[in-house]
């Protein structure tokens, strides 16, 4: 049985690295861009374009973040469903899930001014910068319902057991932005492009680009085996399904809150380091770009442990779910430790690869023993996260983060009021913070799964 898992778990999550290896390219143009946008800017400067790119950018960060229970639930109700053989139940759980993301990124739409004005509330900016931001804004915000759908679509084919379909996709919309934005901003041959909204119109494409793609996958691969036979009335009757769609928003409510607690901890990271001045705000940043370097092949593992674990809950197979939990941390751990390896010799690099300023890079040198830390706490955190996904125990994922939010916060301002740190220091006691939140993270899911099991 053992190698029969192994096989299962590495057809899972080898797509899954492969596609997440794609994303840091999008982050990669949009700095090409906005390193180049002066070409374009004219007397504007380019300062106030990569401002806008950035404070727009963070807009939607915020806004999607607490949308990824579209992901995370569609996937785990998905591979129960796919355990039991229930292509009924898959079906109906794709309608809900499309039906939610479609008319949430509508409303998205709708509330567009509000937003903005809102973010503007609490952001302070020059009037440049916000003209820049909302032009991103404004034109980005269109493909909202193919973003918040794109999350539905992975999840449910990360339930169906199926990990190439949603690679496919994110490498086509990663290509495709990075691409356009290029393209759309300078211009091809004797076209001299759009500028600055070349990059918005770049995202907006790729996104509905990917829509489009991934609703072809589901017409193409399942329409005979799980859509055969389906109706509009057969749609509509499974939203009016109150039982089921009460479980829908139930499960999705926790991992909603969950968000928003992960969401406190990473933009109070970035708050808190900006507090110390421009170089330790980029250091802070960098520093946990090349840390979360290590969850883009780990969160491979944590999408195959959250398929298997659904779909043995749903085939009621004990022993073929204890199985595929173990193997998952086997394999995970294997790769914890060859990034302890990577990250212990290139570290500087590393850092060096991320910006080429001298003083940001020796500001950043005397932290880099962090991220030796980062594989062992990450990958239990990020392993159990994507089980109890697949397991649908979402309460104990969001007690789990709340707590974890708690420890993060608490480290900090104890450790301020206490220690009183130089800026130099405050970033060793702001890791110190972010890996009690991981260490948080593990222990309650570790303690949780010891003393009642993860079972059919």
């Amino acid at each position: 049985m053992k190698r029969g898992i192994d096989r299962e778990i590495l057809r899972l999550a080898v797509p899954s690295i492969l596609a997440n290896i794609t994303v840091p390219l999008v982050g990669m143009a949009d700095i090409a861009v906005s390193g180049h946008l002066d070409k374009v800017a004219g007397s504007i400067g380019a300062a106030a374009l990569v401002g806008g790119i950035a404070i727009g950018s963070m807009i939607f960060d915020f806004l999607y973040w607490n949308f990824a229970f579209l992901r995370v639930g569609t996937g785990g109700l998905t591979a129960q469903a796919f355990g039991r053989r229930d292509m009924v139940e898959s079906r109906d759980i794709f309608t809900r899930a499309i039906s939610t993301a479609f008319v949430s990124g509508l409303a998205l739409i709708a509330l567009q001014w509000i937003v903005t004005w809102i973010t503007f509330h609490l952001v302070d900016c020059t009037p440049e910068v916000r003209h820049f931001a909302e032009q991103y804004f404004y034109i980005r915000i269109w493909a909202a319902p193919a973003t918040l759908s794109l999350f539905a679509f992975k999840g449910w084919f990360i339930g169906m057991q199926d990990s190439v379909s949603p690679m496919a996709t994110d490498i086509l919309v990663n290509v495709v932005n990075v691409a356009l934005s290029v393209i759309l901003t300078f211009g091809i041959g004797s076209w001299n492009g759009l500028g600055f909204k070349g990059v918005a119109y770049g995202t907006f494409i790729a996104q509905w680009t990917g829509f489009f793609f991934a609703a072809a996958i589901v017409f193409l691969k399942y329409g005979r085996r799980v859509f055969s036979g389906w109706s509009l009335s057969e749609g509509i009757s499974a939203l009016r399904d109150t039982p089921a769609m009460k479980r829908f928003f139930s499960l999705n409510t926790d991992l909603m809150v969950r968000s928003l607690a992960m969401l406190a901890i990473y933009i109070g990271f970035t708050i808190i380091s900006a507090r110390y001045g421009d170089v330790l705000l980029a250091v802070g940043a960098i520093l946990m770009k090349i840390l979360m370097l290590f969850s883009y092949f780990t969160d491979g593992f944590a999408y195959a442990g959250e398929a298997l674990t659904g779909r043995f809950i749903g085939e009621n197979n004990s022993e073929a779910l204890r199985q595929s939990i173990r193997r998952c941390f086997v394999w995970s751990m294997g790769l914890a430790v060859f990034f302890i390896g990577i990250y212990y010799i290139a570290g500087v690099p590393l850092l060096r690869l991320m910006t080429s300023d001298h003083e940001v890079v020796s500001a950043a040198v005397p932290y880099l023993p962090w991220l030796l830390v980062m594989p062992i706490l990450g990958c239990p955190a990020f392993m159990w996260d994507g089980i109890f996904v697949g397991a649908t125990k979402t309460k104990a994922l969001r007690d789990n983060t709340l707590w974890s939010a708690i420890g993060f916060f608490t480290v900090w301002f104890a450790g301020v009021a206490i220690l009183r740190p130089s800026p130099a220091s405050a970033i060793h006691l702001l890791m110190a913070a972010y890996f009690t939140h991981l260490i948080v993270r593990a222990a309650y899911l570790t303690a949780y799964y010891l003393k009642k099991g993860i079972s059919p």
